[in-house]
């Protein structure tokens, strides 16, 4: 702890996140949760690709994709292990009248995930307009989808305890109505303040991140490598914390072993190739090794 504003804010370190566990691999792919990511875009198709890999790379049990038909066959061709479903398209993205199907899909998942890859502010929030107000399952809202809050602040309010948000900086000042600079000053006010605004809990940050729930219960992450900073990052640390969400876990604590676990994949990434260089896709190939760490408390000396 420390004196000043982050006094109460919690430190996520291995010991921490190894005294609240995950679920236990064992039983069935049923057993392990199942996950449906909603995003892609003619012209960046390959954002789902990456979130629904580093679900199953954390343990989700099943991960459904729907995106735009006209790149659906692909995705399942470059993920066999996925259920892809082709929606109606406008101008390349996702289109709102997609929401009946993305519906009936969501009847069956623990965990939404929506956002990765939608490629226009507009057409992002006007489906999740016609969707987020009928969802049950738990939900994460990634990337372009914080659209969705920045017209509607309270849209999650009825997800209580079952909703989070992963924005980056400059999302998290969009979905607050300020300007970027001012919320890069202090982040974690701004992720505080993001969270009791919208009854979410929102993971997001800088050089360190935070984790902060409605309530105010905030914990902050000092893990990572500059050199992961790297398109398509963001896609993998979604689609990693909404993994853990369909396995069980609570926001916050999706949150918390999500960003700590991705962050460690990009520190052994660096140990082993150098600053710079690699690749969003090889930070998921990371993952399982990063998890066993922290679960298993070892180290290789990465760090």
């Amino acid at each position: 702890m420390t004196d000043g504003p982050e006094a109460d804010v919690v430190l996520v370190t291995p010991a921490l996140l190894r005294r609240r566990p995950l679920p236990s691999p064992g039983g069935s792919k049923n057993d392990k949760g199942r996950l449906l990511i909603v995003g892609g875009s003619r012209q960046t198709p390959g954002a789902v690709l990456l979130a629904a890999e580093a679900a199953l790379r954390v343990g989700a049990g099943k991960v459904q994709v729907a995106t735009t038909a006209s790149t659906a066959t692909q995705v399942g061709v470059a993920l066999p292990e996925c259920y892809v479903v082709g929606l109606p398209e406008d101008d390349g993205e996702v289109s709102p009248s997609s929401a009946e199907r993305l519906l009936e899909l969501a009847e069956g998942a623990d965990t939404v995930l929506a956002g990765p890859g939608m490629g226009d502010l507009d057409a992002a929030r006007s489906l999740l307009e016609s969707v987020v107000p009928h969802l049950t399952s738990t939900l994460v809202i990634d990337a372009l989808g914080t659209a969705y809050l920045t017209a509607h602040p309270d849209g999650v309010r009825h997800l209580t305890g079952r909703a989070l948000i992963t924005p980056n900086a400059g999302e998290l000042a969009e979905v607050l109505g300020e300007d970027a600079e001012s919320v890069e000053k202090d982040v974690l006010d701004g992720v505080r303040r993001a969270a009791s605004g919208t009854g979410a809990t929102v993971l997001s940050g800088i050089e360190s991140s935070y984790v902060c729930e409605p309530s105010g219960e905030a914990w902050r992450l000092d893990v990572g490598a500059p050199g992961s900073a790297v398109a398509g990052s963001g896609d993998v640390k979604a689609g990693a914390v909404a993994g853990l969400l369909a396995r069980g876990l609570s926001p916050a604590r999706s949150a918390a072993w999500g960003a700590y676990i991705h962050g460690r994949a990009g520190e052994r990434l660096t140990a082993e190739v150098g600053r710079t260089g690699f690749l969003a896709r090889e930070l998921v190939r990371g993952l399982p090794a990063a998890l066993a760490e922290v679960e298993l408390g070892v180290t290789d000396g990465s760090r």
